[in-house]
């Protein structure tokens, strides 16, 4: 009889434009296998707030393999050691996965090579990482010459077509149960609020089908929280319930401003080739002189990051942010470089903290986008905003009309209008239960720029 093939799924969730499961189906009966390995993450082992994207993923995908006559084996440990121990229970002696770029699932494949038949594949950028050069054959470290080089490139190649039929094994291994890994809050159950998303393939067709609609006119409305313009595909590309190839062929004809939203997809495919060069971009600035920086430390600092964390800050527009990301597991991209900056800039606190929050709060944490896009806010990428050009959250809340945005999350101002709300201590009216500000803007300036001084030596 055939040997049966596995197929392992990791940030691939899907069985549509799937060319490992094309591949696997070629070679034999097909085992789908999922691996839930917190140790080789170490510090980045997935937060809660992707633990319950997971599981509600992870039920989609076990039906729909259901739904064609197969199933989806669950294990759980170091994910090398787990592979080969179930191809050897199996009979297997090939694996067939899609390839992905964080340190520690590069170090599990590594170690699965050399002792199975390992066989990666793409498809989750619209171009293999690496494969975007510049004229002199090296990878690109800043966005828009990359971008203007991918897109010579484009568009991707179609995306494969799903199985008809997925040949299973005449015996299958035993799988532990999803609900046994508790991937889900109980006591306090904080997901309530992520009633909004629908995890899965289905879900992220489902997403992406209400912004077609929209993508025409992402240029204008994408900034703008009170709207809300953005394609909230975000955690559906993470978890890859659907391509960026996928989503680029859908969007790609609609005119108006989606060549900006494709720019955005291009930016994910960037940050896969930054931490091809920079394996540590979510743990270590890029910059090495910013190692001089003088973040806070202590009692003072630790009460300023709690407050951050809150949304107790005294700034509406950060304060709002803060509030969306910990009720629905995300918040809008605007407001999170405002969030971003006030961390690092107004509160002089390290950019590692908040990316530790952020990938323990974000539904859509992301390796590479979570470490690029915080140091490209703190001035520490290669390609970063300069420390100097520190964002200013009052002008920006105003710019970006977000009143009701602030509405919304921060109930306290509410009743304000929209000339005092983005600044309640401005105009006089701030409410006696919303705190007073952590810090002044010009104040905060003063103290960035004096510690970034010590950065240029």
């Amino acid at each position: 009889m055939t040997k049966p093939v596995l197929l392992w799924f990791r940030q691939d969730l899907r069985l549509s434009d799937q060319p490992a499961l094309v591949a696997a189906c070629h070679g034999g009966p097909v085992i789908p296998v999922y691996v839930l390995d917190d140790d080789g993450p170490g510090d980045h082992a997935m937060g809660g707030a992707s633990r319950w994207w997971l599981h509600h993923s992870l039920a989609a995908l076990g039906q729909a393999l259901r739904d064609k006559g197969s199933r989806l084996i669950l294990r759980r440990g170091n994910a090398a050691d787990v592979l080969a121990e179930l191809a050897a229970e199996c009979g297997a002696t090939a694996i067939h996965a899609i390839r992905h770029y964080e340190p520690w699932w590069v170090a599990s494949e590594e170690a699965l090579a050399d002792r199975l038949d390992l066989v990666l594949h793409d498809s989750n950028q619209l171009a293999p990482p690496g494969s975007i050069s510049t004229g002199a054959g090296k990878p690109f470290k800043i966005y828009t010459p990359f971008w203007r080089a991918l897109s010579q490139h484009m568009p991707p190649d179609d995306p494969a077509r799903m199985p008809a039929k997925i040949p299973t094994p005449s015996k299958w291994p035993s799988t532990e149960a999803l609900g046994s890994w508790d991937l889900l809050p109980t006591k306090p159950d904080w997901a309530t609020g992520f009633s909004d998303w629908e995890p899965g393939e289905e879900g992220a067709r489902a997403r992406l089908d209400q912004f077609i609609g929209e993508a025409k006119d992402y240029e204008a409305t994408r900034n703008l929280p009170s709207q809300e313009g953005t394609s909230r595909l975000s955690p559906h590309l993470h978890f890859g319930e659907i391509t960026p190839r996928q989503v680029w062929h859908r969007v790609a004809g609609e005119g108006g401003s989606v060549r900006t939203f494709l720019g955005e997809i291009g930016w994910r495919d960037y940050a896969q080739g930054i931490l091809l060069q920079y394996p540590d971009v979510g743990r270590k600035s890029t910059r090495e002189q910013f190692d001089r920086m003088p973040w806070r430390t202590g009692k003072a600092a630790k009460a300023d990051l709690r407050a951050w964390q809150r949304g107790h800050t005294g700034y509406p527009i950060v304060d709002a942010g803060m509030r969306q990301l910990w009720a629905m597991g995300w918040m809008h991209n605007r407001v999170r470089m405002i969030a971003a900056s006030f961390l690092i800039k107004h509160l002089l606190i390290d950019w590692r903290e908040g990316e530790r929050w952020f990938w323990d709060c974000l539904v859509d944490a992301d390796y590479g986008n979570n470490g690029v896009n915080w140091q490209w806010t703190a001035g520490t990428g290669v390609d970063s905003n300069m420390f100097p050009r520190i964002m200013a959250p009052l002008s920006q809340s105003e710019k970006f009309d977000a009143a009701d945005y602030i509405r919304e999350w921060v109930p306290e101002l509410a009743d304000l209008p929209d000339d005092a709300i983005h600044d309640p201590d401005e105009a006089g009216c701030r409410p006696e239960n919303y705190p007073e500000k952590l810090i002044g803007h010009r104040e905060a300036r003063e103290r960035a720029l004096a510690a970034y001084r010590r950065v240029k030596g």
